[in-house]
């Protein structure tokens, strides 16, 4: 589920906090330590301070002897199991910046942009002040948290860094963002290359030369910041490792996961247009990424969160697997459209957490979060 409002907040795109001790929001500070003695501050969880140390809630439970995982008091002393934590992520990941800038190329949508920049549409969108639409422009520049990218603007320097180039013949549909995407090049290098405008206009059947970067890796990797947040080495590993593995095992299309979020939900007695609205908030109907938090695939579920759905179920459910990953998120829906008073708060529940919304109320990223969410069931009446 959302991993957002953990990250924004930290007290998730960290945690999605659920009910149940499955997300966290709000307190800040450092990461506690295997070994060291964690002091709970306002909004956190179990599942919360397990994500941010690596270890699990049944860890902390045993050690802490406690009865009710869900149940710790702020002020409470917790005790980090000693060996727990998987080692830190290796020293090449180099620390994501806080924010990044892209500049709008024709063809370009949040979603997409989302996506390519390992971020999320509901980041983008906060960070830019965008409407319910998440309408964009051609040439604006946009905001992009716990992005790597540099302005896609023309640079001379990132043209003379290409090892070779490659020669795409336009055909019906393309746009200069799909052209860079399959050349792993990059829209601002095609631009530069063969002297497009700022509108980045192509025609069928013109010839477009391809800078191909030497040793450009197929997409960026995980960062480590996400809305101001940073996240512990070992979270951010496993976000790289699990990127890694839905990267090379081929992704369903959006149209694909779109239809299976709309028929699981049937299935499960979840409103489709509910469903599909939170999947395309959470990820552009995308499975192929990963936030900073480590929230898996199209419905954005960390493993703590996938834990708990998977009890929901009565089955273990994979997160990087399609088909589970769908069940999870429409799973944790359906527990929180039963137990919320309305469905506003079953939404904010998603993003924000539904202990954090019952004791601190919505706060305003969550607000617009659940009228955009609101604003595209509509879509999908």
């Amino acid at each position: 589920m959302s991993q957002h409002a953990t990250a924004r907040r930290v007290a998730t795109g960290t945690g999605a906090t659920l009910a149940l001790a499955v997300v966290g929001v709000t307190a800040t500070g450092g990461a506690a330590h295997a070994d060291d003695a964690y002091t709970v501050r306002q909004g956190d969880t179990v599942s919360h301070i397990a994500t941010r140390t690596g270890t699990t809630v049944a860890a902390i439970a045993r050690a802490n002897s406690l009865a009710d995982a869900s149940r710790i008091r702020i002020g409470q002393v917790l005790s980090i199991p000693s060996g727990s934590a998987p080692a830190a992520a290796p020293a090449a990941a180099a620390p994501a910046p806080a924010s990044g800038s892209y500049t709008v190329a024709s063809g370009d949508t949040v979603s997409h942009i989302a996506a390519k920049l390992g971020t999320s549409v509901q980041a983008i969108v906060a960070a830019n002040g965008l409407d319910a639409r998440a309408f964009i422009r051609v040439g604006q520049t946009l905001t992009v948290p716990g992005s790597t990218a540099a302005t896609a603007a023309p640079a001379p320097a990132a043209v003379a860094q290409a090892a070779g180039s490659v020669s795409h013949t336009v055909r019906s549909g393309e746009t200069v963002t799909a052209i860079a995407a399959k050349h792993g090049a990059t829209v601002a290098a095609v631009i530069a290359a063969n002297g497009l405008d700022a509108r980045a206009l192509i025609r069928i059947g013109q010839t477009l030369t391809v800078p191909v970067p030497a040793a450009a890796p197929a997409a960026a990797a995980v960062g480590n910041t996400f809305a101001g947040r940073t996240y512990s080495d070992s979270v951010v590993a496993a976000a790289n490792a699990n990127l890694a593995t839905l990267r090379s095992t081929g992704a369903p299309s959006k149209a694909e996961m779109q239809a299976k979020i709309a028929a699981t939900a049937r299935a499960m007695g979840v409103d489709p247009a509910l469903a599909q609205a939170i999947a395309f908030q959470e990820s552009g109907f995308n499975h192929a990424v990963v936030s900073p938090a480590n929230a898996i695939g199209t419905m954005q579920v960390i493993p703590t969160s996938g834990q708990w759905a998977s009890d929901l179920v009565g089955r273990q459910l994979n997160l990087l697997n399609p088909d589970d990953n769908v069940t999870a998120g429409v799973a944790i829906l359906r527990a929180l459209v039963s137990n919320a008073p309305d469905l506003p708060t079953a939404i904010a529940g998603y993003y924000q957490g539904a202990t954090s919304v019952k004791k601190n109320g919505m706060f305003a990223d969550t607000r617009r979060y659940v009228a955009n969410v609101q604003t595209h069931m509509t879509r999908f009446r």
